[in-house]
């Protein structure tokens, strides 16, 4: 198994392409794989918790705290990437060409509180239910494609 190390940030300027980290958040109701969606701050579509690297921590970390951050998400990373997927991040200095590396969280619970509630909201939904919701392609496939039981996607 390889062993991630922690990012060291340098504070270089990035002019293109940005990395980001997203977690796909996963548990079992019932015998059935669910998917945990949150909405984004502004426009509100369906999206994954996801953000910038940060200093000292792996990728898996990194995404985990994004999940907490804004899904209120406790839960346990594993740090093997499911694979990339690519999309626009729209903000105030206009659109940066982003590549998100996606690993999976498996949830233990659902904080009541956590640090972004009120600007989100959560739905846990089916892998298919989650694929047409995204709107980024690359990352429906992944979702529709993740098994846990496999270690990640499946065969």
């Amino acid at each position: 198994m390889v062993k991630q190390a922690p990012i060291s940030l340098n504070g270089g300027q990035k002019d293109e392409l940005r990395i980001q980290f997203a977690a796909l958040c996963w548990r079992r109701k019932r015998g059935k794989l669910q998917i945990l969606l949150i909405t984004s701050r502004g426009s509100k579509r369906w999206i994954i918790p996801k953000g910038w690297p940060m200093e000292g921590k792996t990728p898996a970390a990194s995404a985990l705290v994004e999940a907490w951050e804004e899904g209120g998400v406790v839960g346990q990373a594993r740090g093997q990437c499911l694979g990339v997927y690519s999309y626009a991040k729209t903000g105030a200095d206009g659109t940066l060409p982003c590549l998100a590396m996606l690993y999976p969280v498996k949830v233990k619970a659902l904080a009541k509180h956590f640090p972004e509630e009120g600007q989100r909201k959560r739905m846990w939904c089916s892998r298919r239910k989650a694929a047409r919701l995204v709107e980024a392609p690359d990352l429906a496939r992944l979702i529709r494609d993740f098994d846990p039981r496999s270690g990640g996607l499946a065969g």
